[in-house]
């Protein structure tokens, strides 16, 4: 057990390991409570290494023997590893250690999951697998036995031999030991080809357990569509003979890199029309994606160290990003990017777990796979393909695979690519990476004798790791819409690299109206007075169009919640004709008539320098739904039938979007029916999407309790479709009822707490239910504080990354923030509490 206590590690620390490791042969005789792990191991030592103490990370472990060149050494051993004075020459280090992957409930190292083996080793997990240098800069080749009675054994790289209870593997790619990967079990493969472009044949293997053979296909579609986008956008071919993803019941994470051995939680891989949404489909395209662009961005070059993480994450992010706009729409995949980032990121950034892209220190590296490491990292990347250009990206890019193949590199190496191949100096744009904080841009403007003028002011408020914020580096898109709707100049981007900067457009025959921040070109947040009615009807870019409705919706609804004003017709009207519009994407329709988040809202609000009120903001949001439902009754029916797919399913961009668009009307006709529609839609639905939509609307109108118990009578077999129930019960709770929900859910005997996707199906329903988590008699509070505290010694990670539901916490009443401080507390006085909740308690409570 590791010292709960908070151990903090700086980057400026940072010391190279003081041995090379030649190469990693490991055995492992497996069996649930007593595998046994023999590991030979070739050092060097590193001459120009200041510090040449040989330490091996390792937990959990029972070491049975050492050796150094034959010989039986004795170690000494601490709880998080074993050091000794070894030869000043070249080595052979061999251990045999014993662990126990059925009582690995953290699911980090080997564990078991349903009677399979696999392991998860990122960040820290190879320590509990044997004894070894576990950081990202310790690159070496792998060979791998495996002993066991198990129809599929597994491992990285390459097949080299098998025969009745065993099987060899060899990855000739240096790796971390991060990126290992083992998986034994009774499987059954979904088999596939893949020629690259230099003539490789792959074989392609999906492995799930049995029953789940059905829910495959599109998986490997989705791999063999991103290896061809791969090689087509950079130029980067497959390296290894296979390529085998593996489903996985028990996983903390959505999937995993593991080099030619991809470990997938099964909601992020398995699919079938019947049992998964559109928004299922898309998941899974964007995640295999993601995991399959890291055997470059991450694999082949991998981070110095996890200070770094942004290296690999943000990068292959942004890359998923381009691949989804591609296979989709670019425009709806960029508003909801932005969507997800406002959400998510933005809170992160404004609150007391606001930390940099590239952090300083950290105490426990879990608690940093962030939304500001992947989607902020993200968006950094973004950016800097703005300012350089698309040719001088592609060349930069070229140049960091050459450059850096094989490997650990930091944020440094990155930006000098730029700055050698484009001759741009970066260090101001360097700040990205090192200031906390999301920053704000004001915009004012002036017209006179034909010339527009533009003055930009940025700032960025302080936080605890970034107290005196510099000046960033900010690309922002804009173009200039003449008084009758036409186009006075296209799209340029503007370079704001002061704290104040000032742009003239001169020769315009009248004042035109800006579209700043076209493409959400820079994640800032925007103080501008724009004229949205005028944008939402006439502006060419995409996103800002969708901007424009944004901020209607946000100002009618801010002024209902401070006011009690009634909602703003200018977003009405404007709405009630984009969704008329027939020749607009309806995917983008769907988009362009959503609402705010509610915490988003509350975020306004105090920046406005009041109280959020959750029930008053929930009352407000349902109000304006309802008012554009009015609005537009008697075109309701119409539009519903319009948008209903006859052809037989496709979980394609054409028919998720009408899907997407259909399903958006039946919400606003279910205000109008009380729920005949949507219990047509149910009976008749012959797919995920329209049966949960439909589930959706039923429980809204109160009259959810007959398909619910169908729905389980129907599902009760399929453990990522009863997820979906689970979740949706809470989700669609009124806020009075929202923790009472999910407390007599966690009651349900399909509720296993110790299985990641139900915990968060049921509980982070609650957490993401704002005016039902944040019920002013406190119980979303208790509850999910019970929780916690049930989980952590269990599974300390996902106990962590669930307590940023409390990050907000300072914005509310003073009542709430007593009764928050109050299951804090209690939280963090819970005996032997894990390292990874210690930190994140901490940090939260002293906001």
């Amino acid at each position: 057990m590791r010292d709960a206590s908070p151990q903090t590690i700086y980057l400026k620390d940072y010391a190279p390991f003081g041995f090379a490791v030649q190469d990693v042969h490991l055995t492992f005789d497996l069996a649930p409570s007593a595998t046994r792990v023999t590991a030979r191991i070739r050092f060097v030592p590193d001459r120009a290494a200041a510090d040449r103490t040989f330490y091996l990370h390792g937990e959990n472990l029972s070491l049975i023997s050492a050796k150094i060149d034959g010989e039986s050494v004795k170690p000494t051993l601490t709880d998080e590893g074993l050091t000794y004075d070894v030869p000043d020459m070249p080595f052979t280090w061999e251990a045999e250690v014993q662990i126990d992957p059925a009582g690995n409930t953290a699911l980090e190292g080997l564990y078991l999951s349903n009677g399979m083996y696999c392991t998860q080793c990122e960040a820290e997990g190879f320590r509990k697998i044997t004894y070894y240098p576990d950081r990202p800069d310790v690159m070496s080749t792998f060979t791998v036995r495996i002993n066991g009675p198990h129809g599929t054994l597994l491992s990285n790289g390459n097949p080299v031999a098998a025969g009745d209870g065993w099987a060899e593997w060899h990855d000739p790619w240096p790796k971390p030991a991060y990126l290992f990967a083992l998986v034994a079990g009774e499987l059954i493969a979904h088999r596939d080809t893949f020629t690259t472009m230099e003539g490789r044949k792959v074989d392609l293997a999906l492995y799930v357990r049995p029953g789940d053979e059905g829910k495959c296909a599109f998986g490997m579609q989705a791999l063999k569509d991103s290896m061809v986008w791969d090689e087509k956008v950079y130029g980067r071919p497959y390296d290894l003979d296979v390529f085998n993803i593996v489903a996985v019941d028990d996983f903390n994470m959505g999937a995993m890199e593991n080099k030619g051995l991809n470990i997938f939680n099964a909601s992020a891989v398995l699919a079938s029309p019947e049992t998964s949404t559109d928004g299922n489909f898309e998941r899974i395209e964007a995640i295999i994606a993601h995991e399959y662009f890291h055997n470059w961005t991450g694999n082949r070059i991998t981070c110095r160290d996890w200070f770094q993480l942004c290296l690999k994450e943000g990068l292959t992010v942004f890359r998923d990003s381009q691949f989804t706009a591609d296979m989709r729409s670019a425009p709806v995949k960029r508003i909801s990017d932005v969507i997800d980032l406002r959400a998510r990121q933005f809170p992160e950034d404004q609150g007391p777990l606001a930390h940099p892209v590239r952090p300083e220190s950290f105490q426990e590296i879990n608690n940093f796979y962030t939304a500001t490491i992947y989607e902020k990292g993200a968006e950094v990347i973004a950016m800097l393909k703005t300012l350089v250009g698309d040719d001088a990206y592609a060349k930069a890019l070229d140049l960091y695979f050459d450059r850096h193949d094989g490997q650990a590199c930091t944020i440094e190496d990155w930006l000098k690519v730029f700055e050698d191949a484009t001759g741009r100096d970066l260090s101001q744009f360097q700040r990205w990476y090192a200031q906390a904080g999301t920053p704000h841009v004001a915009v004012s403007e002036a017209f006179a004798d034909g010339t527009y003028t533009l003055e930009f002011t940025q700032s960025t408020p302080p936080s605890a790791t970034t107290p005196d914020p510099a000046p960033l580096v900010i690309p922002i898109a804009v173009g200039l819409i003449a008084p009758d709707g036409s186009e006075a100049m296209p799209t340029q981007i503007l370079e704001l690299t002061q704290a104040s900067q000032t742009f003239t457009f001169p020769g315009l025959n009248a004042k035109p109206v800006p579209s700043i921040l076209r493409g959400f070109s820079a994640p800032v947040v925007l103080d501008h007075d724009a004229d949205h009615a005028f944008l939402l009807a006439h502006d060419t870019d995409p996103f800002n169009r969708w901007e424009a409705a944004r901020s209607l919706a946000r100002t009618s609804l801010m002024n209902t919640i401070l006011k009690g004003t009634t909602p703003d017709a200018a977003w009405i009207n404007g709405i009630a004709n984009v969704m008329r519009d027939d020749t607009l994407d309806p995917a983008y329709r769907a988009l362009m008539f959503g609402l705010p988040g509610q915490s988003e809202l509350a975020a306004e609000i105090q920046r406005a320098g009041h109280i959020p009120d959750p029930d008053a903001i929930w009352v407000a949001v349902n109000t304006l739904k309802q008012a554009l439902s009015d609005k537009i009754s008697d075109d309701l029916g119409a539009m519903y039938a319009a948008h209903q797919v006859t052809a037989p399913y496709a979980p394609d961009a054409a028919q998720s979007g009408m899907r997407a668009f259909g399903n958006a009307i039946l919400s606003l006709i279910t205000r109008q029916d009380g729920g005949d529609q949507a219990q047509a839609q149910y009976d008749a639905a012959d797919n995920m999407t329209q049966q949960l939509s439909a589930l959706a609307n039923l429980i809204r109108a109160g009259r959810g309790d007959a398909a619910l118990s169908q729905f389980e009578a129907q599902w009760k077999d399929d453990r990522l479709v009863m997820d979906k129930w689970f979740g949706l019960q809470v989700m669609e709770a009124k806020p009075d009822d929202a923790a009472d929900t999910a407390k007599a859910l966690t009651k349900h005997a399909g509720f296993n707490w110790k299985n990641p996707n139900r915990f968060r199906a049921t509980l982070g329903a609650l957490a993401a239910h704002h005016a039902g988590f944040h019920a002013k008699d406190g119980s979303g509070y208790a509850l999910l504080a019970d929780w916690l505290i049930t989980l952590d010694p269990v599974n300390p990670q996902t106990t962590a990354r669930m307590c940023s539901a409390f990050q907000t916490w300072r914005r509310y009443d003073a009542i709430r923030q007593s009764m928050i401080s109050k299951e804090l507390d209690r939280i963090a006085s819970t005996p032997d509490l894990s390292r990874d909740t210690t930190e994140m308690i901490t940090r939260i409570r002293e906001a």
